[in-house]
Parts: structure tokens; C-alpha cells; sequence
């Protein structure tokens, strides 16, 4: 699988602005989703360009996955309450639209952006959370690290701590913001925050639990796994011939 560094951008810090990409071809659109690597780029460009990106998709437009980080940022999901940001800081919140409470994105996390048409895999948002979670914990399972899930708490935990996180918006059938997975960053912000909202909730991160890969090598099975969970998942709701 080949993760792009060009042909998708976001306005502000990352360039021009972002377009959907049309596919002659139905089997690349389902199945293979264009995979962008941006770099470290502004949250709220990005935010802007996934809306308009979501707003501007055809029935044509292929789906696409962005792969990214973000300079420090706490955002705030529509539920989101005041009280979970426990200490004032000079790191901007920007109040957003999608679930949840409050969460950290900083340099050294990668984050993944699903920008996809839900009907095309045939797949609802709590399957979808499920592909997004075991994505993440069957990339920490090739580093010999447990990872789990938790009902209760959409995400994956790794003894009680939180390393990746999840938040959707859902809009006429697509899809997008995604997930954030720490992996060599500062984690004090996090400290100033009830994570998700919840009180004393650890966090954690790859290279605490050992692991020494890059990021850029752990953004690519990231990637690659992200796409072979919806494949997957596809190929379960398609009848045998």
C-alpha cells in the first residue's frame, strides 16, 4: 500500500486547499481509500478542509485517509463540559463537532483522519469504532504489547491506560475525524484535561511500553491496517456468489 505525501493538502500551514478525488474505477473506490501523509499541520485547517471535503463528495469521490499530526491543541466534542479542562493553559481549545469531551493532540501522535462513505462498506459507527480500535491493537500485538478495548469507553488501553483515542462525525451517510495514537510525545497536557472525560484516566504511550519503531513505520501499518479492517469487514456483509 503506497501512503501519498502529495495531491492533498490542507489551507493554512499544509498549502492549498483540499478536493475530493473522483475514481472512474468502483472496485479502487471501495476498496482502496487514497492515503495521504500530511505532516504536521493546523488543527483547525485541517478541521476546515475535512468539512469541506465531506461537503463537496460525490457518489464518485473516493474515501481517504489523512494521516497527520498536530501542533498542541485540546479539542472539545459537542457533549463536550467545561469542567473535564481543570487548569487554565496558554494551549489554545478549539470546540469542535464531533463526540466526546476533550482531548490532547500534539507533535509525536499520530492521528488519523476516516474520510469515508459508510454506506460504500456497508458499515455502521460502532462497527466502525471496532475496525478503528483493532487497528490500533493489532499493531501493538506485532510489538508484543496487550492491548484492549473497553465498552464502556470507546478507545484502546493498555493496563488501564489510554493510548489511542477515537471521535466520529457522522453527515448524509459519511464519515470523518478518526483516531489519535500516542507515540513519542509530551504527555504532561494531558494532565490538565480529565482524558475523554474522565477523571484520573492515565494515559500512556508506544515508546513507554518499548517499542522503537518510527512513527513514520507505525503510521504506515497504522494505515495498512486500518484499510484491511474495512476490506475485511466489507467482504463479511458481501454475499458468496
Amino acid at each position: 500500500m503506497r501512503i501519498e505525501d502529495s495531491g492533498c493538502s490542507v489551507q493554512g500551514e499544509a498549502g492549498a486547499a483540499t478536493h475530493p478525488t473522483t475514481s472512474p474505477h468502483p472496485e479502487s473506490r471501495i476498496l482502496n481509500p487514497v492515503i495521504h501523509s500530511l505532516g504536521l499541520v493546523d488543527y483547525t485547517a485541517t478541521w476546515d478542509a475535512m468539512k469541506r471535503f465531506t461537503a463537496e463528495r460525490t457518489a464518485g469521490t473516493r474515501d481517504e485517509i489523512w494521516l497527520l499530526q498536530h501542533p498542541p491543541v485540546y479539542t472539545q466534542g459537542l457533549a463536550g463540559l467545561p469542567e473535564h479542562l481543570l487548569h487554565s493553559t496558554n494551549i489554545p481549545v478549539v470546540k469542535i463537532d464531533r463526540g466526546g469531551q476533550i482531548t490532547y493532540h500534539g507533535p509525536g501522535q499520530i492521528v488519523a483522519y476516516l474520510l469515508l462513505d459508510m454506506r460504500r462498506w456497508k458499515i455502521g459507527v460502532r462497527e466502525l469504532v471496532t475496525v478503528m480500535e483493532n487497528s490500533v491493537i493489532d499493531l501493538l500485538a506485532e510489538f508484543g504489547v496487550h492491548a484492549a478495548n473497553r465498552l464502556d469507553a470507546p478507545g484502546v488501553y493498555v493496563n488501564n491506560a489510554k493510548i489511542a483515542a477515537l471521535g466520529l462525525k457522522i453527515k448524509h451517510g459519511c464519515c470523518y475525524h478518526g483516531l489519535s495514537f500516542n507515540v513519542d510525545m509530551d504527555l504532561s497536557p494531558f494532565a490538565n484535561i480529565n482524558p475523554c472525560g474522565y477523571r484520573g484516566l492515565q494515559v500512556t504511550q508506544a515508546c513507554a511500553l518499548g517499542i522503537t519503531a518510527t512513527l513514520n513505520e507505525l503510521q504506515a501499518q497504522l494505515a495498512q491496517n486500518l484499510v484491511h479492517g474495512l476490506q475485511n469487514h466489507l467482504r463479511g456483509k458481501t454475499p458468496c456468489p
